[in-house]
């Protein structure tokens, strides 16, 4: 058998790695899946003015993205997201937040929401800092 090792950069191959990653920890975590859990405020003619968006996963709420359209910032409109997002996550049975945030992004927000750094990823992705924090819900 030739083996031969070939560059691919397509978005259908690291697609195809991550199934067989995927396939792979199902055996292992028996039967857990994540679960979406998303939430958004939009106008009356349907445009996206906020939202969260993240899986549930066992014990954890992975939190991938927090955004609030710049107009509607320092109204607390990201805040009730977030204990929004917090409580669905905790009827799900979820017992700690993970989220990640760079630099110039919302650690102060998070902080104080409860949120406390657990790693911080330095030269992230040359100059800057990526923080990972962590909440018990």
């Amino acid at each position: 058998m030739n083996l031969l090792l070939i560059d691919d950069e397509s978005t259908d191959f690291a697609e195809a790695v991550r199934q067989k990653i995927v396939a792979f920890n199902q055996v292992q975590w028996q039967g857990l899946s994540r679960k979406n859990l998303g939430l958004k405020l939009q106008d009356s003619e349907g445009k996206l003015l906020a939202g969260i968006s993240g899986k549930t996963f066992g014990n954890w709420f992975l939190i991938d993205y927090l955004w609030v359209d710049e107009s509607l910032r320092q109204q607390k409109i990201g805040s009730r997201l977030l204990l929004e997002a917090e409580l669905k996550a905790k009827a799900r049975g979820c017992q700690f937040a993970l989220l990640d945030t760079l630099d110039f992004q919302a650690k102060p927000f998070y902080e104080r929401h409860g949120y406390h750094v657990q790693w911080i990823q330095q030269a992230y992705p040359e100059t800057g800092s990526k923080f990972f924090m962590v909440k018990v819900l």
